[in-house]
């Protein structure tokens, strides 16, 4: 039923939204007439590598600064491509992902593989499963850019601050995984975009019922300031990027 329902939607999807695809791939074409579409490498369920397709929202070549986080500053990010990501439009062409079946509506982001070689033991069972669009996290630090914005080094601050909770968010839609949960968070995904608050207290109440630790259900409502944690299946917080 998750594969039909992932089929069926994001076919629908891609239906529905192709004229603003169309729109914007004209316009990022028109900056600097390269592609508009971003193949990104990913990894995936088991591990196993996969291109994931992206609107492309940054420079040219901007994956050779070798810096895979990105903050709301981001200098590599175009005019048009702040337009891109503030509405989530880079997640639409990923619909077609979805389609060939290397990526599910709902499940955990995919990661690059210098995030994923870094995963601890307990952070592995993120790969137990298809990597999705959206899941709790997505929801949740959907104003990653703006936590990463004064940051001096971006992935070092994305790993001791989104990370760890990223990551047992991922974990515990893992374990509670349901298709009646996939299609609460698809619409808490769109909800975000209208009320973030309103978004944050129904991913809240949706971990409440579905009896999430306590901090994890803090976490998500996002009304206290981040601070520095240790990822899941480790007591140490990251001090440096090679750090597992």
């Amino acid at each position: 039923m998750k594969r039909l329902f992932d089929f069926v939607v994001a076919f629908l999807g891609l239906a529905v939204t192709s004229p603003v695809l169309i729109v914007f791939m004209t316009l990022v074409f028109l900056q600097d007439f390269r592609s508009p579409i971003y193949m990104a490498p990913r990894v995936g369920r088991g591990g196993r590598h996969f291109t994931i397709l992206k609107l492309r929202s940054m420079i040219v070549d901007a994956d050779k600064s070798g810096i895979d986080s990105t903050s709301k500053n981001d200098p590599r990010i175009t005019r048009v491509g702040q337009v891109i990501r503030n509405y989530k439009l880079d997640e639409l062409t990923q619909l077609w992902n979805v389609l060939v079946g290397t990526m599910s509506l709902v499940g955990p982001r995919p990661q690059v593989h210098r995030d994923v070689d870094l995963y601890t033991e307990a952070e592995k069972g993120l790969l137990a499963i298809k990597p999705g669009i959206t899941d709790f996290s997505s929801i949740v630090f959907s104003d990653e850019g703006a936590i990463l914005a004064e940051a001096e080094d971006v992935d070092l601050e994305y790993s001791r601050l989104i990370r760890p909770w990223k990551s047992r968010l991922g974990l515990f839609y893992i374990e509670n995984a349901s298709l009646w949960l996939d299609i609460k968070l698809a619409w808490l995904t769109i909800l975000v975009l209208i009320s973030k608050k309103s978004a944050l207290r129904s991913v809240a109440r949706q971990l409440e019922k579905l009896g999430a630790p306590d901090e994890l259900i803090r976490i998500a409502r996002r009304e206290t300031k981040l601070v520095p944690c240790p990822p899941p299946g480790s007591d140490e917080i990251v001090t440096f990027r090679t750090m597992g």
